[in-house]
């Protein structure tokens, strides 16, 4: 017994010495590069983006909702507010409304760059909640408020700043840099990105890299983590939406049957929701902990230093911290519809239901529908896809030189800012440029914290005005570090 409590002994301490010089060997893998001097940005083009934000560029879910002529006021924005924009680069308009300027560079060997955005806006669901005019541009406490102003016309808005102050001054990129801003992205865009990235693919372009909306800088929304973080987005879930439908008898409510249709189709989605997909460390959350490990606390430290050993404690963590949390390590699951009756004392022969699962990478759209399938187990709720699908797109390397000269330029121009990357969980137009370039990014260059997460397609949606004028240096400076 002596000797078996010693070997025991040996090996707990061979062990805990393992997971100790794992976790003292992970060290700090930041960039270290001094700030750029900050660049004056003139109070008109503040004035430029409160005007954007007044022309109401909705994308409703329905056709007929659209109002054209707020676009075509857009149109007529973009050529008004930036005229060397306008004379000196190449413009190419798809389906009246969605733009592509080419800046040709001198340097033909240089493979070009895409920078995005999108100049549609959600509708305003509660705009008696909205503490000013959610289309006024209002400058306020510090801060530009009204839709559009995170989501997404600040970050167009700020990279047509930096082309044409970069214009004025003669500049000459050696790279060939492609502006494109799609009209749609709130439906799909199927109608802009889609088109300027068939375009772009049939012109044999492949770009050096794709930089869109993403991620942005988050302030304290990482658990032990004190300094701002900025989250390169380089993959982003899929979508899938799956409808349920059963048809069974109905009848007079005095006189039910042991299961009604809906009866059956609520607990086959109560099913579904107790019972997700299994959850995993994607490759973008293994970067994200190689990052940000080294400069966490002991404890987190020690787990993301050693996380073959503590994978399952990690997991878990993440899936009780919060729904984005949980959203970073599995295929999420969310009833969005469910329907059913017409009458009080009628029981319905039909009820439907309507669930949007966000695929996480390594899974697809027919692995849910399997998992669906085999999780319900039950003849009469019958499925199908429903509405527009997706897979998760494919994972960006962190080692190429676009993730790099966005990395550089994000410490460049934020001060004490830790950059890492991360998996986008929602939809970005990027995920139609596949056949355009293999790195594609997704960042946005403005703080993210308890003050503003919530306005995103919500309520009271603003922004910093200094966090606009950064954004405006952001793109500046990492043209001018593209073109090296």
């Amino acid at each position: 017994m002596k000797k078996l409590g010693l070997t025991l002994l040996a090996f707990i301490l061979l062990f805990v010495g393992f997971l100790l010089v794992k976790t003292f060997t992970f060290t700090s893998r930041q960039l270290q590069v001094d700030l750029v001097e900050k660049v004056i940005i003139p109070d008109s083009a503040i004035e430029r983006l409160q005007k954007a934000l007044r022309i109401k560029t909705i994308s409703f879910e329905t056709e007929e909702d659209f109002d054209s002529t707020q676009f075509e006021v857009f149109n007529q924005f973009l050529k008004n507010q930036y005229p060397s924009i306008d004379s000196l680069l190449d413009h190419k308009v798809f389906s009246k409304y969605s733009h592509l300027y080419k800046w040709q560079g001198s340097n033909s060997q240089l493979k070009p760059i895409v920078l995005m955005g999108h100049i549609d806006v959600v509708p305003i669901a509660s705009p008696d909640k909205w503490s000013v005019d959610p289309f006024s541009g209002e400058i306020k406490d510090g801060k530009i408020w009204g839709r559009g102003t995170i989501d997404d016309k600040f970050s167009v808005i700020g990279i047509l700043e930096a082309v044409e102050m970069l214009l004025k001054y003669n500049f000459q990129p050696e790279r060939t840099i492609y502006l494109s801003f799609g009209h749609d992205e709130e439906v799909g865009g199927e109608r802009g990105a889609v088109l300027i990235a068939d375009y772009l693919k049939n012109q044999g372009v492949e770009a050096e890299f794709v930089l869109d909306e993403g991620y942005a800088i988050t302030q304290k929304l990482i658990p032990g983590m004190e300094p701002d973080v900025a989250m390169i987005g380089i993959a982003e879930k899929g979508s899938a939406t799956i409808e349920f439908t059963v048809d069974m008898e109905g009848g007079h409510s005095s006189q039910p049957a042991k299961e009604t249709a809906i009866d059956v189709l609520a607990n086959a989605i109560s099913k579904l929701k107790a019972n997700p997909l299994e959850a995993t460390l994607s490759a973008p959350m293994q970067g994200f902990m190689d990052q940000l490990g080294p400069e966490m606390g002991f404890v987190n430290k020690m787990a993301f230093a050693n996380r073959n050993i503590f994978k399952g404690m990690i997991i878990s963590t993440y899936e009780n911290a919060s729904g984005a949390g949980n959203a970073l390590v599995r295929t999420t699951t969310s009833p969005t519809i469910f329907e059913g009756g017409i009458k009080e004392n009628v029981i319905p022969t039909y009820a439907r239901a309507v669930v949007n699962f966000r695929i996480i990478p390594g899974q697809t759209a027919d692995d849910v529908m399997v998992h669906a399938k085999t999780v319900i187990n039950d003849e009469r709720v019958k499925h199908k896809f429903y509405g527009f699908n997706t897979n998760p797109s494919a994972v960006s390397p962190m080692d190429s030189d676009g993730y790099n000269v966005i990395n550089r330029t994000i410490k460049e121009v934020f001060e004490n800012t830790l950059t890492a990357p991360n998996l986008v969980i929602a939809a970005t137009d990027s995920r139609h440029f596949d056949e355009v370039s293999s790195n594609i990014y997704r960042f946005v260059p403005y703080h993210i914290n308890e003050d503003n997460i919530t306005t995103f397609h919500g309520i009271d949606e603003h922004i910093l005005v200094d966090d606009y004028k950064d954004a405006i240096r952001f793109y500046r400076q990492l043209i001018l570090n593209s073109n090296q």
